[in-house]
């Protein structure tokens, strides 16, 4: 994906620094709806239709098209790959909405929205399962709480993700150690810049995050997502 370079020791205590910072660490909890917003890892659909099946939520949703990481990695849509794992985990399909046309995270937001709507769910709908990969978890709760159409702040929003370590976390879906840090380098870069340019809302960046950041892209080796 981003090449197989090595991740030094130094660099790993870097990442997982930012790794920390990007997971919300929410306790998730009984909800009207969980929506996937799309990715390149099947994880995601997995931990989504076993809180389903555990009763978390009466619905499922999956929202993707496909997206940069996703391009030229599978035949199907993100949503239709990951309706596909959930369906054979046993979640009913009429328990799970697709969105299939959103390339982006805040269209993710946007554009489920606008299916809900059509649903005449919207209304039915006061509390929100976010899942996303966990180096991710920060970026999704801020475009949502920016880009949702209607009041994000009368709902309830839990963010959450598949409970996997770190230097667990590669693996043929994800890519290497050096991909994923490569992925999570850019995905924190965009928590600093997106509320600038109104994609995000602002969110406090600790002095600490910020110079493991800067001593990773000062490598030259993780600035393959950067914008």
């Amino acid at each position: 994906m981003f090449g197989n370079a090595t991740v030094t020791d130094e660099e790993t205590d870097s990442a997982l620094t930012l790794w920390d910072y990007m997971n919300l660490h929410h306790d998730v909890k009984k909800s009207d709806i969980i929506l996937v917003l799309g990715n390149h890892d099947t994880r995601t659909a997995e931990y989504a239709a076993k809180l389903f099946l555990g009763g978390y939520a009466d619905w499922l949703m999956f929202s993707g098209d496909k997206g940069v990481l996703t391009i030229g990695k599978w035949d199907k849509t993100e949503a239709e790959v990951f309706c596909d794992v959930a369906l054979k985990m046993g979640v009913p399909r009429e328990k799970i909405i697709l969105e299939t046309e959103a390339t982006n995270t805040g269209k993710n937001v946007s554009f489920s929205y606008k299916v809900l709507q059509k649903l005449n769910l919207l209304k039915t709908l006061h509390s929100y399962i976010l899942i996303q990969m966990p180096h991710m978890e920060r970026r999704v709760y801020a475009t949502f709480m920016k880009q949702w159409p209607g009041d994000a702040t009368s709902l309830d929003v839990t963010v959450s993700s598949p409970s996997i370590p770190m230097l667990e976390y590669p693996n043929d879906h994800v890519g290497s150690l050096h991909d994923m840090v490569t992925v999570l380098v850019g995905s924190f870069y965009r928590v600093k810049i997106y509320p600038d340019v109104g994609f995000q809302i602002e969110q406090h960046i600790p002095e600490q995050a910020w110079l493991c950041y800067e001593k990773l892209i000062k490598t030259g080796k993780y600035s393959g997502h950067m914008i």
